[in-house]
């Protein structure tokens, strides 16, 4: 046994001695990082990076000590409480509010903070800790990510740790079935099964999921269980996965008029009915009048009032404010334009490309999410973890480019008027934009290269 360490050592020293120095950088995310402090962060976050990038190097094909590595950088967050994001107060808040038998889309935090303090103790550090724009609003997060919320608060009572702990620990099983189902659909795609570590150990998804407890990770789960599902012709099973994942993120619903060609029309129709049933049976229990006109004035606010590490917006927003235009009244009017151009995009991109096989689904999914990133006006670094693992099974890397330079934006909080800096905006969307096109040409070419050569 001790033989077998020891050769084992050897063989893996310098991979064991990035793991431990990962994990000491974690811990430091998880207990010892203020997000004001950008300069340590960055530099933390662009060593992880690196560390990430020379594991995958040397055990591309060592996947147990690759699933092992990417568990512990997990676990070292189990009973951390996060720093980098507050949204986890309001997971709490909804969960409470649930089990105390009341319907968090109905209710504005702060009308209910004095009533309520009664029945749970934790409620005014939640109601603190959430923030007064969260306190101003309705929830946003959508029925299986309340109940969710409720399975934590029911599990641990009133302690906003444990709820903490069980969301997190459902989080990190959801990126093991990320890993399971991600690893056999490369397999079924004659792709090279290593890719998905990109995701599984890329330190952007290990700090705002596990770390930051979004909870992206469990939407991807069920949709990339979907996808495993359509390839193996399980389509009717596939709609109900899919709906799950509309169910705890809404992004998915971008992609359903993609199915059309590749299910055809009898069988599409049949999907969309199938997801569209699983997700009103999902929705039913919160069901009441001013459901619908409070949820989407809450998710109507993301489209109309804020912004955060924009790009395409930021350059209408300058352009704007020299011909006078009020800032606030810009982001309103630019915020009723873009779903129109997004649908029109993803109706362009059902049209005009085959969707007929999995690959080519996949690569519409990426473009159509690429652009509405890209002329979103709030895009905050999680958002673009659904970027990442689409790219993987795809033949663009720009994804995993944008999940390093995508932190630079923490630098906003840096500062107490989190006022962010044009210069590393400019950078961070320079490299992407470059990277992006340098892959579109260089596909382009080969493309071309291809057809001369069966000519």
């Amino acid at each position: 046994m001790i033989d077998k360490a020891i050769s084992y050592w050897k063989l893996h020293t310098f991979p064991i001695l990035m793991v431990l120095t990962s994990l000491l950088f974690y811990s430091t995310f998880g207990y010892h990082l203020p997000r004001t402090d950008f300069i340590k962060l960055i530099s933390l976050y662009f060593a992880l990076f690196f560390l990430c990038y020379k594991l995958i190097q040397f055990e591309k094909w060592n996947f147990t000590f690759l699933i092992v590595s990417g568990t512990l950088f997990r676990m070292v967050f189990l009973f951390s409480e996060p720093n980098l994001s507050q949204d986890f107060y309001r997971f709490v808040w909804d969960g409470q509010l649930i089990i105390n038998g009341i319907n968090p889309y109905l209710h504005l935090p702060k009308d209910l903070v004095l009533d309520l303090h009664r029945k749970f103790p934790n409620a005014m550090e939640l109601y603190n800790g959430m923030g007064d724009l969260s306190a101003s609003n309705y929830s946003n997060y959508p029925p299986l990510n309340q109940l969710i919320f409720a399975l934590s608060a029911l599990l641990t009572g009133n302690s906003t740790m444990g709820s903490i702990i069980i969301m997190r620990i459902i989080i990190i099983l959801a990126d093991l079935g990320i890993l399971y189902y991600g690893r056999k659909l490369l397999k079924k795609l004659n792709k090279s099964s290593h890719l998905i570590f990109w995701y599984f150990l890329n330190p952007l998804v290990i700090l705002e999921l596990t770390g930051n407890l979004h909870f992206e990770g469990v939407m991807l789960f069920f949709f990339i269980c979907s996808l495993y599902l359509l390839n193996q012709n399980k389509w009717i099973l596939a709609a109900v996965v899919y709906a799950l994942s509309i169910s705890i993120k809404l992004v998915p619903l971008m992609f359903l008029p993609l199915f059309l060609k590749y299910l055809g029309l009898k069988r599409s129709m049949m999907f969309y009915v199938l997801v569209g049933g699983v997700t009103l049976l999902l929705a039913l229990p919160f069901y009441a009048p001013e459901f619908i006109s409070n949820y989407s004035q809450t998710i109507g606010l993301w489209f109309s009032n804020f912004e955060f590490n924009a790009s395409i917006y930021k350059m209408v927003k300058y352009i704007g404010v020299q011909w006078d235009a009020k800032p606030w009244e810009l982001i309103k009017t630019y915020g009723k334009i873009i779903p129109i151009i997004i649908i029109a995009w993803v109706g362009l991109i059902t049209y005009i490309r085959n969707n007929k096989n999995v690959n080519s689904l996949i690569t519409s999914m990426l473009w159509i999410l690429s652009l509405y990133y890209f002329l979103s006006a709030t895009v905050h670094p999680w958002y673009i973890i659904f970027l990442v693992l689409l790219g993987l099974f795809s033949k663009f890397r720009f994804p995993l480019l944008w999940s390093l330079t995508i932190f630079l934006s923490y630098f906003a909080y840096s500062n107490a008027a989190y006022k962010e800096s044009g210069l590393i905006l400019i950078l961070e969307y320079i490299v992407i934009y470059g990277f992006m096109f340098y892959e579109i040409s260089r596909l382009q070419v080969k493309n071309q290269l291809f057809h001369k050569n069966s000519l």
